[in-house]
């Protein structure tokens, strides 16, 4: 099985890279982020590959990193995600994006992409939020909330303030973390008000 090529780029297509390795022209399925981050025509270039074998056709996927491949296969573990929708999500979001917007439950996020609609943007944040810490460069305090958040478990004051600064405009993902901060510093028996103040403060860092 295929797991890396090396090799110059031939050409590219609308979703694939042909590459050149030792005269043999391999074709190659890239999200559209991995395709815009790839070198000229002639220029020297390593994807790490995922190989589907089916009785009628060979696919390579390729992929900028080993952890964007990781990916592809998480996604497709998920109800209704193929080896399209994968790639699409792949296009929209970074790894880490997608990590933190699991994380976080952000199914507005996972929606961004062209061809996801909310049932699978739901089942994606589901099905995957056990696998997407260790990917993610969220702070657990904020995962921990955010979950508590979706649960009603968050103090009062805490979904208040979090309420408060969604109203203001700020994305729920970035307000839960703001507030997450503004409770640590403050205390557990900080008052909503307190909470927005330092929340507004966090996110003018």
């Amino acid at each position: 099985m295929i797991g890396k090529l090396k090799g110059l780029i031939d050409s590219f297509g609308e979703d694939f890279v042909i590459l050149d390795v030792g005269g043999v022209g391999y074709q190659v399925h890239c999200s559209s982020r991995t395709l815009q981050a790839l070198p000229a025509a002639g220029e020297a270039a390593v994807l790490s590959i995922e190989t589907h074998v089916r009785e009628d056709q060979i696919r390579l996927f390729g992929f900028k990193s080993d952890v964007e491949r990781e990916w592809f296969r998480l996604l497709q573990t998920v109800q209704g995600v193929g080896a399209k929708v994968a790639l699409a999500v792949l296009g929209t979001l970074s790894p880490s994006d997608l990590a933190n917007a699991i994380a976080l439950r952000d199914k507005a996020a996972v929606t961004r992409t062209p061809g996801v609609g909310p049932k699978v943007a739901e089942r994606i944040v589901t099905e995957l939020k056990d696998k997407a810490p260790a990917f993610a460069n969220v702070d657990p305090a904020v995962v921990s909330l955010s979950g508590a958040i979706d649960d009603s478990r968050a103090p009062r004051p805490v979904t208040d303030a979090i309420s408060a600064l969604v109203n203001l405009g700020y994305g729920q993902p970035q307000a839960a973390a703001a507030i997450a901060a503004a409770a640590r510093s403050a205390g557990e028996k900080a008052e909503t008000a307190q909470l927005i103040r330092l929340g507004l403060k966090e996110l003018a860092k």
